[in-house]
């Protein structure tokens, strides 16, 4: 009888040892998997785009009524990449008529923005000073904050359905050059 409780004290103390040992390597402050750790964010190859922007999908897209220029984005260039970073190619034109197309990023988790290069010439060349930017929302060029705002973005996480993006741009439902409203409509 002694020796069957021996065996059977053995094999519960075995137990509780695999027992603790899977709760362990469960844990994540024990296996550095903790989900509530900030993402450390890496990005993706951005290779230029070969071709300047297709006119016939370029669509003008409101900014704001304090601005001189006119803004549009190329539909087809729109690649919402797993990186959580949509780039784009944009054209902006100044009042005189000259136009300057450029290939950017906008990253919505920290609300910013890379420009990758411009098209020089009907060529692009790639910016080799390419930093992640602060998108501004209270300048009058603030086409980057108009584009998250309304379509690229939900709120702080990259917008995946390229349909939603291309709903979005419509430019009878683009709200991105729109001012924000309390509950009331109250425009502030």
């Amino acid at each position: 009888m002694k020796k069957i409780s021996c065996r059977l004290a053995l094999y519960l103390n075995c137990l509780i040892f695999a027992a603790c040992l899977a709760a362990c390597a469960g844990d994540p402050l024990q296996s550095g998997l903790d989900p509530f750790a900030p993402m450390v964010f890496k990005e993706g190859t951005t290779t230029m785009p070969l071709n300047p922007p297709n006119q016939a999908t370029l669509i003008p897209f409101y900014v704001s009524e304090r601005t001189i220029f006119k803004f549009s984005v190329d539909t087809d260039s729109i690649l919402i990449g797993a990186d959580g970073v949509t780039r784009y190619i944009v054209a902006l034109t100044s009042p005189n008529g000259s136009v300057q197309t450029q290939y950017e990023g906008i990253r919505c988790d920290s609300f910013q923005w890379r420009l990758y290069g411009t098209l020089e010439n009907g060529a692009w060349k790639e910016n080799p000073l390419s930093t992640w930017r602060n998108i501004q929302t209270n300048v009058p060029n603030r086409y980057q904050a108009a584009l998250a705002q309304g379509a690229f973005c939900n709120f702080n996480n990259q917008e995946k359905n390229i349909n939603n993006v291309l709903k979005s741009l419509n430019p009878n439902a683009f709200t991105g050059g729109t001012k924000p409203s309390n509950s009331f409509g109250i425009i502030y």
